[in-house]
């Protein structure tokens, strides 16, 4: 399974005289089964060495970092980075190295790595060299880090959530002194910018175990969005709710599909009830707390620097997930002309995992309920056309054409024409929209 590339650079190295392995996550899921996705080689030769042996071979050297040790050698346009084995020195900043110390030996560079799992090397024959228990710890599907786990984050506190990240995409555990040390250091989570931890977020609600982290660590993520932290133990007193305010968030996200829009908008889909909560003869309501969640997911999107596209997509979920789906086939019609084809499924996908994590009472009717709206979609995807302006029969031109006069009238007519057709009153057919538009511009005229 390994790339001739990465092949060829660990011969050439060898060849001049230096130790090569490939090293970290490649290593690691090859060990695992998993497919790999970037392949990190490792070195005894110093950089400049490398450069040096790679550009006599004729190959495009990109010098990537050479203060860290770091070299990217482009084979065939793919990137192969190269990095000297080094020692680090202080963190003071519990991010970077102060300063990086070049070594000979290969226990040097592993000893500093974050997790038992990554610190594993491979030869180009496939064989492992293992210094640290990765594979028992793989083969036990657990989270080790490599010494000690309070050093380790405070070198770089990043490594909180990696380590959390890790958990939930391998579907590991965390060892008790990781979880400990977590506890004790999560506050060095402020130290790192707000993209970073973006990213690293985004890979653990999308993992296997994201449920069990996130009901596991709220404490820890709280650090990071404080707007979570009234959800924990909030009881809300309904008889479709088993469980508190997290818990039931906790499980819906382990309860949905794998996707990004679905899952984040599920983890802030309840943030308003604690702030909403009232009480009756019936129990606990929530009347309005989508909006109040839509406005948490928005300002914590915002405060991850999350791009645009994501927020707005997100928000528009959290905003719509108390949505009572009982119009069948025209309730989604609308919706599908409301929000588009995409934004819809995803929104099914949040209320089926929202009701999924509810209580037994109704649970087994409604999520056959939710189940039958996919088929709805499904059936309207493959028989209707017209979901947008765009996706109209008839466009501007049309219309002038017809003898309207160009400007706010043409706007007026095809939002008209829309509202028919998503009302149901007029099929999206050119014969009948130009019928209609006709009426209505020989309507105007005569008014004036």
């Amino acid at each position: 399974m390994i790339p001739e590339q990465a092949r060829y650079i660990m011969k050439k190295l060898r060849e001049n005289g230096y130790e090569a392995y490939l090293v970290g996550g490649c290593v690691r899921d090859t060990v695992m089964g998993r497919p790999v996705h970037d392949w990190d080689i490792t070195t005894s030769a110093l950089p400049q060495d490398c450069s040096a042996i790679f550009n006599a071979l004729g190959h495009h050297v990109i010098e990537t970092g050479l203060k860290h040790g770091t070299v990217t050698v482009a084979l065939d346009k793919v990137p192969y980075e190269i990095t000297t084995y080094r020692i680090d020195g202080d963190y003071a900043d519990h991010r970077h190295p102060d300063t990086v110390r070049f070594s000979k030996n290969v226990r040097d560079d592993l000893s500093r790595r974050d997790f038992t799992v990554n610190a594993m090397i491979m030869d180009e024959d496939g064989n492992v060299t293992d210094l640290f228990g990765g594979k028992q710890d793989i083969k036990d599907r657990i989270i080790r880090c490599v010494g000690d786990p309070e050093k380790r984050f405070d070198e770089d506190g990043l490594r909180i959530l990696r380590a959390l990240r890790f958990s939930s995409v391998l579907d590991f555990s965390l060892s008790p002194d990781v979880c400990a040390a977590i506890r004790k250091k999560k506050d060095l989570l402020k130290e790192i910018s707000a993209e970073r931890i973006y990213a690293e977020l985004c890979r653990l609600v999308t993992g296997p175990g994201a449920g069990r982290i996130l009901a596991e660590n709220s404490e820890v993520l709280g650090v990071l969005m404080p707007q979570i932290l009234p959800c924990v133990g909030f009881d809300q007193q309904n008889r479709h709710h088993d469980y508190d305010v997290w818990t039931h968030t906790c499980r819906a996200v382990g309860a949905s599909v794998p996707e990004l829009n679905v899952r984040l908008a599920l983890l802030f889909h309840d943030l308003g009830k604690p702030e909403t909560f009232t009480k009756d003869e019936k129990g606990g309501h929530f009347y309005g707390h989508h909006e109040y969640s839509a406005k948490h997911a928005r300002d914590i999107m915002n405060a991850l620097r999350a791009d645009h596209a994501t927020r707005d997509a997100v928000v528009t979920l959290v905003e719509l997930h108390d949505t009572v789906f009982s119009g069948g086939r025209k309730q989604l019609h609308k919706l599908l002309c409301r929000i588009g084809p995409q934004r819809t499924r995803e929104l099914l996908q949040v209320h089926r995992a929202d009701v999924a994590a509810q209580s037994e009472t109704c649970r087994e009717e409604r999520l056959a309920q939710a189940d039958g709206l996919f088929t709805i979609l499904d059936e309207l995807l493959e028989q209707e056309n017209c979901f947008s302006l765009k996706d109209m029969a008839v466009n501007g031109t049309d219309l002038v054409n017809l003898g309207a006069e160009p400007g706010p009238v043409i706007g007026q007519i095809l939002k008209h024409l829309f509202g028919e057709i998503t009302e149901g009153r007029l099929k999206n057919d050119r014969e009948v929209l130009m019928k209609e538009a006709g009426r209505m511009i020989r309507g105007g005229r005569e008014e004036r």
